[in-house]
């Protein structure tokens, strides 16, 4: 074992996802090994323990798996479980925490980013039960990067990470697996996977667009077992700059998709996934599915795949996220949780067995069967409903509606913005929160607004200024957020929700219904004025 003296770096905060930084900025003299180095000098219980390594194949991913392994036989594991190649998705790499019972695992991604030399890395840290860290050890993760100042770290060559089997650095096993081969098992026992084969065998098509990411391998040999086409799977080869294009599975970057599924002669389903794959879109023929309507229709019919057929215990659901899950619960009778944007905020409520499904705005969906959001899960859910149901994405969605009423929604980002920029909308607005109630934007009458927080019911821990919400007389909402995903600048997301009651228009275009909205949070937040940016980068 080495001792090598380091220097702290200021900047090594975590954030919702762990820490993210330009590949140049990870590039610097034991900027990676400092905060590895700081999370295993915080976390407890190393010795003898094992510890699971994997990510999404993006460029540096190879070299920061050889120093992590090397560095945690240093710090005194018994074994590192890493996944051939070093590819492990985010769920994938939850699960096998889970299975394996490792004391925690380093997950090497910045999911939805682009990849390359002069684009995004990332690291997180799950702890035992296949989550992210809590806001408490990576609190105490971020204080130890203020003060470190030595690396402990094994002298012994690079790990052959291509071939499957057991090796040894100093006393410590590092064991390669396949990282497909547990994860799809997984999948085969939650849903009905011989329902699924015989609606592909009468004819059903598919098309999932990995995006040059982790999932190709996943999808591939789940569709194979399934008895999909070969061309079921596009774009199916994890690359380390994702083909050079942006890895994340919305309208803007999986465009090709949408315009296939949206043309002549369009597959009968289509989905696609993310950078480290814990993302999904679904797009039926004709149909794009809003990931907010997603959830509410994913947990209206759980009940339909065998994991689920007893019912689910409750939902989750972050704040920007649209409400129409909480139509869904209170249809269902069970409880309806609002928390904080993170996947991390799931875990306590998941582990406590109040809440069966959970998902985010921002494409991202799971249950309990992982602590993480799980976009292959998502789209084999689906794929299970349609099986059982037997109609169109289509349809689903309009029963849905004629049901519990259209949540039209959007979210409008703005990207790279200067930070002090990005600072001064949401300080004015917060500002004015208190004086909000009983005026009118654009004309809407204002009901109320705060700056949300959360009270954990499982441990009673507090989050603060979590969003700002404005909340209308109609019962439509805006909130503004600061994104905490970015590598460069500031990111200001703003959500935007009108809700129609069944039996009204619920046939109508997503950014005409929302138009007056999209008004009001300009007239209240001054983002065109104080950004110059007129309208945003992305909307989803």
């Amino acid at each position: 074992m080495n001792q090598v003296a380091t220097r702290p770096y200021a900047d090594q905060k975590p954030g919702t996802s762990g820490l993210r930084k330009k590949v140049r900025v990870f590039q610097q003299e034991h900027y990676a090994a400092n905060f590895i180095q700081a999370v295993f000098d915080v976390v407890e219980g190393k010795a003898g323990a094992a510890l699971v390594i994997g990510g999404d194949g993006r460029f540096y991913n190879r070299e920061v798996i050889q120093t992590a392994i090397r560095m945690a036989a240093a710090n005194g594991f018994a074994r590192v479980i890493v996944g051939r190649g070093g590819i492990l998705s985010t769920p994938a790499a939850s699960h096998l925490i889970r299975l394996r019972k490792a004391l925690g695992g380093l997950v090497l991604s910045a999911s939805h980013n682009p990849g390359g030399p002069d684009e995004d890395f990332g690291i997180k840290y799950n702890v035992s039960n296949g989550g992210p860290a809590p806001e408490k050890l990576t609190d105490a993760i971020y204080a130890r990067t203020r003060e470190i100042d030595r690396l402990l770290i094994a002298d012994a060559p690079d790990v052959d990470l291509d071939r499957d089997g057991e090796s040894r650095v100093g006393d410590m096993v590092v064991e390669v697996v396949d990282p497909v081969a547990d994860y799809a098992e997984l999948m085969e026992r939650l849903f009905d996977f011989a329902a699924i084969r015989e609606m592909i065998a009468g004819g059903f098509r598919i098309r999932f667009d990995a995006m040059h990411a982790v999932t190709g391998p996943y999808a591939r040999e789940i569709f194979r077992r399934l008895g999909a086409r070969e061309d079921s799977v596009v774009n199916g080869t994890p690359l380390p700059d994702f083909g050079g294009h942006h890895p994340d599975p919305n309208l803007v970057h999986a465009k090709a998709l949408y315009d296939e599924m949206m043309g002549e002669g369009a597959p009968d389903f289509g989905a696609a996934s993310d950078g480290d794959g814990d993302r999904n879109l679904i797009i039926g023929k004709g149909m794009f599915v809003s990931p907010s309507d997603s959830l509410a229709v994913l947990a209206a019919n759980a009940h339909l795949a065998p994991a689920y057929q007893g019912g689910i215990a409750g939902i989750a659901r972050s704040m920007p996220t649209s409400q129409a899950a909480d139509r869904v619960a209170e249809a269902l009778g069970i409880g309806l949780y609002e928390t904080p944007t993170g996947w991390k905020f799931f875990g306590n409520l998941l582990d406590a067995g109040l809440v069966t499904i959970c998902g985010e705005e921002s494409a991202g969906t799971g249950s309990n069967h992982v602590r993480e959001k799980d976009g292959v899960w998502a789209v084999l859910l689906w794929l299970n409903v349609l099986a059982k149901r037997r109609v169109s994405v289509a349809e689903i969605l309009r029963d849905h509606w004629a049901r519990f009423g259209r949540n039209y929604y959007a979210r409008h980002d703005y990207e790279a913005l200067a930070v002090d920029a990005a600072n001064q909308v949401m300080d004015g607005l917060r500002a004015r929160l208190g004086g909000l109630a009983g005026t009118r934007a654009n004309g809407l009458a204002v009901a109320g607004a705060d700056d949300f927080e959360y009270l954990d019911p499982t441990d009673q821990s507090l989050s603060r200024n979590q969003g700002l919400r404005v909340r209308f007389d109609d019962g439509s909402r805006i909130v503004f957020r600061l994104s905490g995903t970015g590598t460069e600048g500031a990111t200001l997301r703003v959500y935007l929700e009108r809700y129609e009651p069944a039996g009204g228009d619920l046939g109508m275009d997503v950014g005409t219904a929302l138009q007056p909205l999209i008004a009001a949070a300009e007239e209240l937040a001054g983002i065109a004025r104080i950004t110059g940016r007129a309208r945003p980068d992305v909307v989803t």
